[in-house]
């Protein structure tokens, strides 16, 4: 078996919680020391988008901030006001069934693009927590080997030390 081949394969045990064979755990060890298993997956995750999930991530961002909501207000307030007050001919008198029209196109829209920019971001989510617990598994394998080296060394010393 070619040592590639050998390394993924130790390395599938411990990410599958098998049990190791003895004289594979300092292969393995050495093999986690070089290894490097964290990851920034924000980055990643920003170069694989496509244009409309960056649109939709863009939109996402954009309707749950205060911007929008004091620009929406706004834009509300200017349609009844001038349909009420201002103009002498309104074209969307009171009860506003245009406006409320509007209102629930917008709603229609934004709802499921807001749902595909949470939907990639629990996916990313998932990759993360699953990088954390690779990276959180070989830190407890590397401080269980350090532990047993040192107790190692500490019943080599006594050993030393009572002779």
């Amino acid at each position: 078996m070619d040592p590639k081949t050998r390394r993924q394969d130790l390395l599938n045990k411990i990410l599958d919680e098998k049990t190791i064979p003895e004289e594979d755990e300092d292969e393995l060890i050495h093999i986690l020391l070089e290894e490097r298993l964290s990851k920034d997956f924000s980055k990643e995750h920003k170069y694989g988008l496509t244009r409309g999930q960056k649109a939709a991530d863009t939109l996402a961002n954009f309707a749950g901030s205060w911007t929008f909501i004091f620009i929406f207000f706004g834009i509300l307030v200017v349609w009844i006001g001038g349909n009420v007050y201002l103009l002498q001919h309104p074209f969307d008198v009171y009860p506003f069934i245009l406006l409320n029209l509007i209102l629930s196109c917008l709603a229609a829209i934004q709802a499921p693009v807001i749902m595909m920019s949470q939907n990639r971001q629990e996916e990313k989510d998932r990759l993360r927590a699953k990088n954390d617990y690779k990276v959180n598994l070989k830190s407890e394998i590397i401080i269980e080997d350090l532990h047993y080296k040192l107790e190692e060394i500490s019943q080599r010393l006594d050993e030393l030390s009572k002779k």
